[in-house]
């Protein structure tokens, strides 16, 4: 028969399957059957001789060949992707003997897209099979199409548990984290799932993440930093897994080790600026005081470079506020107000170390710390009982050197004897008419003339050869008068004149060091470029400074609900809810309307005016207040409220700043509001983003009359990037368009955001660098030409430049801003000029030699 077959071709297969065929008429299915045998011999991949050949198979009970040439069909039909036949095969196969685990497992990948559900039983079968046969690496497969099908809890487990049994610890882990996922998913637990992933794989990033995360809510800190620990060691560690970590060491107040993670993260997202100031603040909290400076000279050196130095000097300060004092923190803060010109920061500096070098004995520190404050004010209250403290505790010579700086404070404290005058030079008269001018100029009347009653004793009749001292009287109202002549005629005076205070009331006069701080706030509050924001930071600056439980800024008119409401709180003072503050705001609001604008109450449960909010007061622990209505000329537009959990006796002093500072509040709101104005009206080139020249001037004499009322420096910036007939020529009107609105892009994304940027020509860009000195608008330009670096012109490889012309305004409150803005614009284009002349690259600032005369 080999023979036969062998010889076979493709004419004797089809003779032999013709006579199959006759033999199956005759009934003679026997010979037929051998017939289509030896065809499938010789043509073994013939579907239809075998589907015939098992038939005859079956009707002749030779089941076990059926069986084989049905298995045979079916796996070749797979193969060919006939689906429809090969499962009609294996249903006929399975009416007569059961499957192999095999064709189950063919036959369950063919019905996954049309019977997903008999899909499952089929593998279920599959697993049953070969888990009774012991073949676990088989067993697997088939539970990884279990799981295509259905990735529940109980599948994921049997996945999980038999690939950890076979070593495959990534499948397993992968498994395992699934789980956890899925448990967390529904508020369940997911520890145990999360310890079994990290046991299979320690190194995979997501599930050491995860896993640490439990640890840490298990307070197991030490074992979660052990996990992540070797994750971030190995480089490429993700942003949250560098944040656990962190906090991890924090937890494990192993501050050192997570500085430099957190500086890391603060340098790639600089919005994290908090945790630094936080890290410090443990620093010193945990008597790590060296390494508390060491980071805050780090982050100094960060605001430095970005040109940003009064949001860390802000911070500093809310950080010793809010922390144990420190010597070494008070002398970094006292040494980087004293390079920012923060007299009055630095001096009260000065005094917190003094008296916390006393407290610890350490009394050659002490004396240091008062001799540099006496430097900076020698009238300061309080100096003289300072220095007895130090009698005797200290050296001799070193006690007279200081107690010499307060010589003629002593002096003048004295009553003089008659006819013996004290006569101590120009520098103490100075000295003296500098002080009472700032006090007139901030509207503190009754210390300005304290100052000046000084004056009339040390230095009798000086103003008759001093028109300056002259005028400084006539401003503050002071008639000066001698004893045993005549008294002098009147001086004209544009304020009512004022007898000096009663001994009794010297102690009631204005607290300097809070009076400093208005224009410490003053300059925050104009800083700021919304009405929100203004209304933060008033809130926040006025709590702090005058220690109050709450302070709340409200914007409301009489009778209506208010429209925003902003709250300070203290750290032991949880936050109003929004409808207690409404409530209050509104009544005490009209309340203080109906008093004149102000209102003080010691004891708000024994006021009967606020019997219908004392519930609301109650809430919020309120036992005293001061509150003050902001007023836009005679419009009443809101409210600023002091609250205190303690009784709080309200000076007169407090009143005084309050006020003024009320009105800086109400003009910062004006200036937020019209640069909020300015952005939404069509002033605004769409597609550069710049400022158009139209609102040029307006918008200068804006900024100019804001900062003359601060008294803090203007600077304008011109900047070319070549003659605008050159450029086009050379380039094309559209091509040089195009660069312009590039370069306007990027500048306006990069200037400060009370700066103000303007297309001043085709080729030129304006700069209005509001609180900016001469010196510091030359590096804003510097820093400008840098980013330059990227921006090419059509055809050209090198980048970009300009010539820059600069000039600070001569910003007085004598001058007239129009003069003031005239002069400048004039300056700064004559800088420009001069910068072009030079050529490509260089920057000219343009001092104002003859500023008085040009806008007198």
């Amino acid at each position: 028969m080999s023979d036969t077959v062998k010889r076979m071709d493709r004419a004797e297969i089809t003779k032999r399957v013709e006579r199959a065929e006759k033999l199956l008429q005759k009934g003679k299915t026997a010979e037929a059957l051998e017939d289509y045998l030896q065809v499938l011999a010789a043509e073994p991949g013939n579907d239809t001789v075998c589907q015939m050949a098992a038939d005859l198979c079956l009707s002749l009970q030779r089941i076990p060949q059926a069986v084989r040439l049905l298995g045979d069909l079916f796996e070749r039909q797979i193969e060919a992707g006939d689906a429809t036949r090969a499962s009609l095969t294996y249903k006929k196969l399975a009416r007569f003997v059961a499957p192999t685990w095999e064709q189950k497992l063919r036959f369950g990948e063919l019905l996954e897209k049309s019977h997903p559900k008999q899909a499952l039983e089929t593998y279920e079968s599959v697993v049953q099979e070969l888990t009774k046969q012991g073949r676990k690496q088989e067993s697997l497969a088939a539970l990884k199409r279990i799981l295509a099908l259905d990735s529940s809890e109980k599948n994921l487990q049997r996945l999980a548990e038999l690939s950890s049994e076979l070593g495959e610890s990534k499948a397993a882990a992968a498994a395992f984290l699934k789980i956890a996922q899925l448990t967390q998913d529904s508020g369940g637990n997911a520890a145990q799932w999360m310890e079994r992933a990290y046991a299979e794989d320690p190194a995979d990033p997501q599930i050491a993440l995860g896993y640490s995360k439990n640890l840490l809510e298990q307070g197991q800190t030490g074992a979660a930093i052990f996990v992540l620990e070797a994750q971030v060691n190995a480089g490429s560690a993700s942003e949250e897994l560098r944040d656990t970590y962190a906090k991890a060491l924090l937890a494990a107040n192993r501050w050192s080790d997570a500085e430099p993670v957190l500086w890391q993260l603060f340098e790639e997202n600089p919005s994290r600026v908090q945790e630094i100031a936080n890290l410090i603040g443990l620093f010193i909290d945990g008597q790590q005081d060296a390494e508390a400076v060491a980071l805050g000279r780090k982050l100094e050196q960060y605001h430095r470079r970005k040109g940003d130095r009064r949001a860390f000097l802000a911070m500093i300060q809310d950080i010793s506020a809010r922390h144990r004092a420190s010597p070494e923190m008070l002398e970094f803060m006292g040494e980087q107000f004293n390079q920012s010109n923060r007299e009055s920061d630095y001096c009260q500096t000065l005094l917190k170390l003094f008296d916390l070098y006393c407290s610890v004995g350490n009394y050659a520190k002490a004396a240091d710390s008062l001799d540099r404050a006496a430097e900076v004010d020698a009238y300061e209250s309080g100096h003289q009982k300072r220095l007895e403290m130090l009698r005797g505790k200290i050296d001799d010579n070193r006690f007279k050197v200081i107690a010499s700086r307060f010589s003629s404070m002593a002096e003048a404290a004295a009553a003089p004897p008659p006819g013996q005058e004290k006569m101590l030079g120009a520098a103490a008269l100075q000295d003296l008419m500098l002080q009472a001018e700032i006090l007139v100029q901030y509207g503190m009347r009754s210390k300005a003339i304290e100052r000046l009653q000084r004056i009339q004793e040390l230095f009798p009749r000086e103003e008759e050869r001093n028109p300056d001292l002259r005028q400084l009287y006539m401003t503050a109202g002071l008639n000066p008068e001698y004893a045993g002549s005549a008294p002098a005629p009147t001086l004209a005076s544009s304020a009512p004149i004022e007898p000096r205070p009663p001994a009794a009331q010297s102690s009631e006069t204005a607290d300097v060091s809070s009076f400093a701080r208005v224009a410490e706030i003053t300059r925050k509050l104009y800083r700021q470029s919304n009405a929100d924001a203004v209304m933060l930071t008033a809130a926040k600056e006025i709590g702090a400074q005058w220690k109050v439980s709450r302070c709340v800024i409200a914007m409301r008119k009489p009778g209506l609900h208010t429209t925003s409401v902003k709250e300070y709180c203290s750290e032991l003072s949880k936050a109003g809810e929004a409808r207690v503050l409404e409530k209050i705001a509104s009544a005490v609001h009209d309340l203080a309307i109906s008093h004149g604008g102000t209102l003080t109450i010691a004891d708000v449960q024994a006021d009967s005016d606020l019997q219908a909010i004392r519930e609301a007061l109650s809430q919020l622990a309120v036992t005293s207040l001061l509150a003050l209505s902001l007023n836009d000329g005679a419009e009443h537009v809101g409210l600023l409220l002091l609250m205190d959990s303690k009784p709080h006796g309200w000076g007169s002093s407090d009143l005084m700043v309050l006020k003024t500072i009320s009105d800086q509040i109400v003009i910062a709101l004006n200036n937020a509001g019209l640069r909020r104005l300015v952005k939404n009206l069509s002033v605004t080139d769409e597609r550069s983003g710049l400022l158009k020249r139209a609102s040029y001037l307006d918008l200068l004499m804006a900024e100019t009359r804001r900062n003359a009322q601060q008294s803090t420096p203007l600077t304008v910036l011109l900047m070319q990037f070549g003659e605008k007939a050159t450029m086009v020529k050379e380039f094309g009107e559209s091509a040089v368009e195009a660069v312009m609105q590039q370069i306007g892009q990027l500048f306006a994304a990069n200037i400060r955001q009370n700066d103000l940027a303007f297309r001043y020509e085709t080729t030129t860009i304006a700069v209005v660098l509001g609180e900016t000195p001469e010196r510091e608008g030359v590096m804003a330009a510097e820093k400008l030409q840098r980013l330059l670096a990227q921006i090419r012109l059509p055809e050209k490889q090198e980048p970009v430049h300009f010539s820059a012309g600069l000039a600070e305004a001569v910003v007085r409150g004598e001058y007239d801003p129009v003069d003031i803005v005239t002069e400048v614009i004039n300056r700064a284009e004559l800088a420009l000029q001069t910068a072009h002349a030079q050529g490509a690259g260089k920057i000219v600032a343009l001092a104002a030699a003859f500023a008085t005369a040009a806008v007198a």
